[in-house]
């Protein structure tokens, strides 16, 4: 039995209003560090802006890894490149399609009342580089895979996966 395995690592975007809440939090630890020298209770103000500064940049720095082996996609979230964590596995066979975002194979799919996950690098790129994958009729979700692992999956399901 031939096993094909691709993996890719794919960095999402950060929103502006988490980059100023990082930005404001971290000038807040500062100067609140400084002060704390005169005023010894901004000691305490100055640890919880810290750590909401850590833990923000923790949960906004952002990467998904997707692992394909053996007709599963395996989806990780790689947290501030320190925290590993599987979002979820997604079979092949259970797959309605997969298609870029701008395909006219997705026209079927459009009014369907479905629940959107967004596992992609969060922006569109000209050209558009993102796929959907339509799963067991209750998820769609938004990946942004490289071309070899899309090769090696279309092998796998040729009649489900569109590089159009």
């Amino acid at each position: 039995m031939s096993e094909t395995y691709v993996e890719c690592l794919v960095k999402a975007k950060q929103s502006g209003l988490a980059k100023a809440g990082k930005f404001i939090l971290i000038a807040l630890t500062v100067i609140f560090a400084v002060l704390m020298f005169a005023i010894p209770v901004l000691m305490i103000v100055a640890l919880v802006t810290g750590v909401g500064a850590y833990f923000l940049n923790l949960f906004t720095d952002l990467e998904y890894e997707y692992l394909y082996l053996d007709r599963e996609l395996v989806v990780d979230k790689v947290m501030a490149k320190s925290r590993r964590k599987r979002v979820t596995t997604y079979s092949i066979d259970r797959m309605e399609i997969l298609a870029p975002v701008k395909s006219y194979r997705l026209d079927n799919f459009k009014n369907r009342n479905v629940k959107v996950k967004d596992y992609s690098i969060g922006e569109e790129l000209q050209p558009d580089k993102r796929y959907v994958l339509y799963y067991e009729g209750g998820e769609k979700i938004i990946l942004s895979p490289t071309e070899e692992m899309i090769k090696a999956m279309r092998n796998t399901a040729p009649r489900k996966i569109y590089a159009d």
